[in-house]
């Protein structure tokens, strides 16, 4: 029924002003209603007993027999009785022990006339007092608040009967309730107001986001959520325009992704279709087909390298389980330089390998960390330049929680990363300048490859370039266990 978020909080929030209204209605009105009952109560029972009072003075003088005499329109006595049933708003009667009235200041009955049965006299001399809603067994053609106190005129008791037709507490709690009524139904339009706002400021940014969110699928990512504040829904505007900007960068890297893929897989292939296609219609001579077929085969090897890194960096991306081991850091280390040393030794360059006096263990993938350590001092070799010089630390080093980490570290000569260039080496085919020139059969992923492995272990890698003087590579890993971690730490 109320699809909206103003139609449910309308309906939810009047169901509870609602039930509010009439609860504290309810409490005012019995807490109203008892205090008057209290009040009228003792107002007619002083009446019943000060009447009964004066009635006994008056007629001290005169002897009390002459209280069936006494009564009458110009009578002192009627006087009295008149004056105690206006003071109280009610009406007065006086009885004698046999039911019968003696004095009245309700037109409606004659004096000399027995009115109460039995049972009312009964119940009035055995009670001495009371008040109650009644018709005094049919003495009153309806309920009446009665209340009625027992005395004596010299030895003749005598009954003052003390009568309100209309009970003022029940017209006094309507009256409240009126002006209650009121009061609420101007507090229900002040809320009413007050919810339309609030509701209002609440779902026109959540409409801006549906907007918004309609604009994302359909790929439009430059829509921003404008919104003023530091409430839930400013910060859920701000984390939508955040998450926004991050599709964008995902959208922009993919489009990237795909061209520089593209790129890459087609020059290789038009490369080798065109040779093969001169080999076949003789374009190319017999004598010159071996020469053709080498470039074909290390164009073959350039797809099978740029493949593997493909399915390499969707292994990683994946976000599969490591498969963790405590492994001899600085012998893989070794173990890559080793593997390097043809294309180390055709330029002359001079290695620094420096692993202290102990050999560092760590707990990590050790294939991941192989390919990491691979991929940078293979891009270190080739960015060396002849007779450069690469410097390879491994150390250990305290984190911000001080505790110790295994750190390796990379330094090699040369023209170095423009300042500017920094923050993007790590991106997906991101190839400087200078490296487009020098680094020809890369395929723009290594660093890549590098950083999201070392992330997935949970750590960091950093890079420091200075222009003209050197790379600087590093990276911290897990220690091994204490069995086969060193017992210095350097």
């Amino acid at each position: 029924m109320f699809k909206s978020i103003f139609g449910k909080y309308l309906a939810t929030f009047t169901v509870i002003l609602i039930a509010c209204i009439t609860a504290i209605l309810f409490a005012v009105s019995s807490r109203i209603a008892a205090d008057s009952y209290n009040i009228q109560n003792k107002m007619m029972s002083n009446s019943a007993g000060t009447t009964a009072l004066l009635i006994d003075i008056y007629l001290e003088e005169d002897g009390y027999d002459k209280i069936y005499g006494s009564f009458s329109e110009t009578s002192d006595l009627q006087q009295i009785i008149d004056y105690s049933a206006s003071n109280v708003d009610a009406d007065l009667y006086v009885f004698d022990l046999g039911g019968r009235l003696v004095g009245t200041s309700d037109d409606d009955y004659t004096e000399g006339t027995h009115y109460l049965s039995e049972s009312a006299l009964f119940k009035m001399l055995s009670t001495k007092e009371s008040y109650s809603l009644s018709n005094v067994d049919r003495f009153f053609t309806t309920n009446r608040m009665n209340c009625y106190h027992v005395s004596y005129v010299g030895d003749m008791p005598f009954i003052v009967l003390v009568s309100m037709s209309n009970y003022s507490s029940v017209v006094f709690s309507k009256d409240i309730v009126i002006v209650a009524v009121t009061v609420s139904l101007w507090m229900f339009l002040a809320a009413m107001v007050s919810l339309y706002v609030i509701s209002k400021r609440t779902t026109d940014p959540l409409s801006e986001v549906i907007s918004a969110a309609k604009n994302y699928s359909k790929g439009r990512f430059d829509t921003k959520i404008e919104y003023d504040g530091q409430d839930e829904v400013a910060e859920l505007a701000v984390a939508i325009n955040d998450m926004a900007a991050s599709l964008k960068q995902i959208d922009e890297a993919r489009n990237s992704f795909l061209g520089n893929v593209s790129h890459d897989l087609r020059t290789p292939m038009t490369t080798i279709s065109g040779f093969v296609d001169g080999i076949i219609d003789g374009t190319i001579p017999p004598e010159q087909q071996e020469k053709y077929l080498n470039i074909i085969s290390q164009e073959v090897k350039r797809l099978s390298r740029l493949v593997n890194t493909l399915l390499e960096v969707s292994r990683l991306e994946s976000g599969k389980d490591l498969k963790r081991s405590d492994f001899n850091l600085s012998e893989t280390a070794r173990t890559v330089l080793i593997s390097l040393e043809s294309k180390i030794s055709k330029k002359n360059i001079e290695i620094e390998f420096d692993t202290g006096e102990n050999d560092i263990f760590v707990n990590a993938d050790p294939d991941s960390i192989h390919r990491v350590i691979f991929n940078l001092m293979d891009n270190a070799v080739k960015f060396t330049p002849e007779k450069g010089n690469i410097s390879i630390k491994l150390g250990f080093i305290a984190d911000g929680k001080k505790n110790r980490k295994a750190h390796f570290l990379i330094r090699n000569s040369g023209e170095g990363i423009p300042k500017e260039e920094l923050p993007y080496v790590f991106e997906r085919f991101y190839k400087t300048d200078r490296s487009r020139g020098l680094d020809k059969s890369g395929t723009g992923l290594g660093l890549y490859i590098a950083k999201t492995s070392i992330e997935n272990h949970g750590e960091f890698i950093n890079v420091d370039s200075v222009e003209n003087e050197y790379t600087e590579f590093s990276f911290t890993l897990e220690l091994a266990t204490a069995e086969l971690a060193p017992r210095r730490f350097g």
